[in-house]
């Protein structure tokens, strides 16, 4: 309260007419004032004081310091490993009590995080938790459960826990634990790595299991999912039997695929793609699990088995597929040169044309010879670039190569004109007609398997004897021998790859990279001024543009590129969808999947036909599937071995009992081993 009040010199008489007012009765002093008050006065100026101003106050915050200590929670933590303390972070820095207690002596670690550690399970039960905290491996989980001191608790502690199977420790808390405790089966759905950096929007899934219906455990329970809550994270409640269906459809796909890619020893190289540097971040998140937590979701998850048969056949069905085409690939080659040995029998007319007198090949005449010079366009900065296959990474090219002001023409098996009209680009049907335009560049957009067949089909008698041809293949090695076997050395060759297309570089080419090898180049300053200006183009749209010979590239590329589409692939055969309870690395598979199933099976079979070293990472992809299929199962069969001699230990403890009886050195005697004498 204030009091505000004049005082009078003891010597001063207060006027009559002065007015004094008393505030409050039980106030010792009043307020005197005087109307005809003058600064010029004795009068003592007005003073301020205050007694207790908080005192009227002191019930209200005291209630809220209640409520606010009413909010938190005494949590121990049993099993106070990575993941134990990991959450204990963040119960602390929410202002719950924390203990922990686990067979490891982590004192130091729970000091520091601000976590009183018990290393007896019976001290840390008589502090009488609210909640116990199940953090321990899936495997040790219900042997940890039944060497707890239950009798210590308190009879309506709620007991959670955090594995990533849901039905096994549900059966086990309801089997267990005496039905007047409480129970929360729960999964948050991240962990030390993918929650680095905070928890917002990662699921956390849980089962209200068993609640007693007082108001303060049902309270208990909210205020400890609220600890997730807060954190931001997406709470989804469902069952245990849901949450072990849609895991075995992802999460256990996801640490499969994770383990199979991290046998291969899978190396960042200098041409990632962005779907293969995905896998790389698979490998890191799922390699940092140990393998007791990956057999845990095998062996616990009724539904991983089925899903393990699943991804078998998805990969066998792809294999075979490769193989079939490989297969239809030889079949039709050897059928076609039985008819061209019929042929050449038949026909002698059909030499003549392919070849000169002497069995020599053709040379142009001078009539169709063209010059040697560059025959660059008026602007020496801009190129007059020929497209031969104008179909979805053709046009994507175009549009760049069109903004940056070079004249581009097309041509294509199918009718483009129009797509070609809305881009700027010259649209031709015929390709003698292109080639006589005398494009600088001739860029070959087909795909892997019809490019030689495009490559021979194309009149390069019209075109100037210095053009440079350009290939934008995922391998590098084929089309290269193909230019040089099929093209006249008058023409330049620069093979390349840009290492992506119209998903991965719909937003910018910035920072993917481009990579070229210059074949074959003329010494003349015209020539290498074209090649340039060409990778000018790429270079300009800010692309990390990587100069690797042809067979540098197929080396790198089978280890990343093909690994890329052959898992993309076998995934795809799995029909994945999202689930309510998705992981990073889960939807990171979802869209390696949708990357990968944009692309046409012939992109895919060019990637294993046409690079040497496609077929040993096939082999070794399966070599290393095989490998972890043998460590599950092996793991599995120690233990139902360890179950049988377990059993036959309790046999032997039994008296032995002979089948046959055994003769004593007196043989007129006959005795039964074990047996009681009949005395």
């Amino acid at each position: 309260m204030l009091g505000v009040s004049t005082f009078h010199s003891t010597s001063l008489k207060t006027p009559s007419h002065s007015t004094t007012t008393r505030l409050n009765p039980t106030f010792p002093f009043s307020i005197s004032i005087s109307p005809s008050f003058n600064r010029s006065t004795t009068t003592k100026p007005l003073t301020i004081r205050a007694i207790d101003a908080a005192q009227s106050f002191d019930y209200e915050s005291k209630i809220a310091l209640q409520f606010h200590n009413s909010q938190k929670l005494k949590i121990a933590i049993i099993g106070f490993g990575n993941f134990g303390q990991f959450l204990a972070t963040t119960f602390v820095r929410q202002g719950h009590t924390v203990l922990a207690h686990s067979r490891s002596d982590y004192s130091a670690v729970a000091q520091n995080i601000g976590v009183k550690f018990f290393p007896n399970a019976d001290d840390l039960c008589e502090e009488h938790p609210e909640v116990i905290l199940l953090c321990t491996s899936i495997i040790s989980a219900q042997q940890v459960l039944l060497s707890l001191p239950f009798q210590r608790l308190k009879r309506s502690t709620l007991f959670v826990d955090v594995l990533s199977v849901k039905e096994f420790p549900k059966n086990f808390f309801l089997e267990i634990l005496p039905n007047y405790f409480d129970i929360i089966c729960s999964h948050p759905m991240f962990g030390p790595e993918s929650g680095s950096s905070g928890w917002k929007g990662l699921p956390f899934v849980y089962e209200k299991v068993r609640i007693g219906n007082n108001e303060t455990r049902v309270s208990r329970c909210e205020k400890f999912l609220d600890v997730f809550g807060r954190e931001g994270c997406r709470m989804v409640e469902m069952s245990c039997a849901d949450h072990d269906r849609y895991a075995a459809g992802s999460q256990f796909i996801t640490h499969t695929v994770g383990r199979v890619l991290g046998m291969l020893t899978l190396e960042s190289t200098p041409i990632n793609t962005k779907g293969y540097e995905s896998l790389l971040n698979l490998v890191e998140n799922t390699s940092g699990d140990s393998f007791d937590l990956y057999y845990g979701l095998f062996m616990f998850n009724k539904n991983s088995l089925e899903m393990l048969e699943r991804l078998d056949l998805a990969f066998e069905d792809l294999r075979k597929q490769l193989i079939a085409h490989l297969h239809d690939v030889v079949r039709n080659q050897l059928f076609e040169d039985a008819v061209k040995v019929q042929n050449l029998g038949d026909d002698s007319n059909h030499v003549a044309r392919k070849h000169g007198q002497n069995g020599s090949a053709i040379v142009l005449s001078s009539k169709n010879q063209r010059s040697n010079g560059s025959g660059q366009s008026d602007d020496s900065t801009k190129l007059k670039i020929a497209i031969i296959g104008f179909g979805n990474f053709g046009q994507f090219l175009a549009k760049t190569i069109v903004r940056h002001g070079h004249k581009v023409l097309a041509y294509s098996r199918t009718d483009y004109s129009d797509v070609a009209r809305e881009l700027g680009v010259s649209y031709f049907n015929d390709a003698d007609d292109l080639c006589e335009q005398h494009p600088e560049v001739i860029l070959l957009c087909t795909s892997i398997l019809s490019t030689e067949k495009v490559l021979k089909s194309l009149p390069v008698q019209r075109l100037r004897r210095s053009t440079l041809f350009v290939d934008v293949l995922s391998v590098k090695e084929f089309p290269r021998n193909l230019f040089l076997q099929h093209l006249p050395p008058y023409f330049d060759v620069l093979c390349t790859h840009p290492m992506f297309g119209p998903e991965s570089g719909k937003n910018g080419w910035k920072g993917l990279p481009f990579l070229f090898d210059k074949v074959r180049v003329g010494r003349d300053e015209s020539r290498i001024s074209r090649c340039d200006l060409f990778l000018d183009i790429f270079s300009k749209e800010g692309c990390r543009m990587v100069e690797m010979s042809c067979a540098e590239h197929d080396w790198h590329a089978a280890g990343s590129q093909f690994i890329t589409h052959t898992t993309g692939r076998f995934l795809e055969k799995l029909k994945l969808e999202a689930t309510p309870i998705d992981t990073k690395g889960y939807e990171t598979l979802l869209s390696l999947v949708e990357n990968t199933g944009g692309d046409s099976f012939d992109l895919y079979y060019g990637l294993f036909l046409y690079n040497i070293n496609a077929m040993e990472q096939l082999q070794r992809f399966d070599l290393a599937f095989e490998s972890l299929k043998k460590q599950l199962f092996d793991r599995l069969h120690g233990i139902y071995r360890k179950q049988v001699f377990q059993n036959e230990e309790k046999v032997r403890d039994f008296p032995e009992r002979s089948m046959l009886p055994e003769k004593s050195e007196d043989s007129s005697v006959v005795s039964f081993s074990n047996t009681v004498d009949a005395k």
